[in-house]
Parts: structure tokens; C-alpha cells; sequence
């Protein structure tokens, strides 16, 4: 079970659904946000318990998702916590950038609250990172 995440995006109002789905879900599920990547590293550094997942927007002004990416990949502190891609895009390009870069999988943002509920309910569901890596091939295909 995961029970710590962290949600990289800068765009608020997405963020704040992407909570509140996840307070509908299971509320004790802790979700820490941060605007752009370097806030999400600023954060890593400065907290000692590590996320279980992070949910990372690709475009975002500062430093962007790839950017963001490449350092966490890069600092043995950080490169295990598997990375989810969480992106309006739905490029294959984009796909194929998120799997060179390291990331665990990429999901589209969906447009529906409902699915989004969907999509937490079951990537939370898993209990390892091999069932989380095939549950979002799952919801990707």
C-alpha cells in the first residue's frame, strides 16, 4: 500500500482535484504538492521519509518534469522512489521520453473526476512496484 505521495504540477486547480479525489479514496493517504520540479527536490531534501509515489507534470514553468526527472534519477537519495509521469499530453514521444528518463509509467490526466478516482483507486490498490508498473500499462492500453 502506498501512503505517502508526492504531486509535482503547477496548475493548481488540478492539483487541488487530485487531492481531493485522493481524500474520497482513502484519507489516509498523505499527498505533499509542489509547483514545478524544484520544489519537489527542495522537498525531498529537506524531509528524511521519502514519498512512495511521485506524480510528475511534464510542462511547468522553472524547472519542467524532464528536467525534474533526470536530477531525481540522478541522486542515489532519490532514484528508487518510482515516478510517475502525470501529464495532459498523451504524445507517444512524451511515453517514450518518461520510459528513457526512468520513469515507472505515464498516465494521461482523464478529464473525469470519476476516472480519476478510478485510475487512485487502482494504482493505490497495488502493493508492489511490478503490480503498479502492470496496473498502469493496464489503464494505458
Amino acid at each position: 500500500m502506498y501512503n505517502t505521495l508526492l504531486l509535482v504540477d503547477d496548475d493548481t486547480d488540478d492539483a487541488e482535484l487530485f487531492v481531493e479525489a485522493l481524500q474520497e479514496i482513502d484519507d489516509t493517504v498523505t499527498c505533499y504538492a509542489a509547483a514545478d520540479g524544484r520544489q519537489a527536490l527542495e522537498h525531498l531534501d529537506q524531509h528524511s521519509t521519502k514519498p512512495d509515489i511521485i506524480f510528475l507534470d511534464i510542462n511547468m514553468p522553472g524547472m519542467n518534469g524532464w528536467q525534474c526527472l533526470t536530477e531525481l534519477k540522478e541522486n542515489p537519495a532519490n532514484k528508487n522512489i518510482p515516478v510517475i509521469i502525470y501529464s495532459t499530453s498523451a504524445a507517444k514521444r512524451d511515453r517514450d521520453i518518461a520510459a528513457k528518463l526512468g520513469a515507472l509509467g505515464f498516465i494521461t490526466k482523464p478529464a473525469d473526476y470519476q476516472e480519476l478516482k478510478n485510475i487512485l483507486r487502482q494504482l493505490l490498490s497495488q502493493t508492489n512496484e511490478q503490480q503498479l508498473r502492470d496496473s498502469i500499462h493496464q489503464l494505458t492500453a
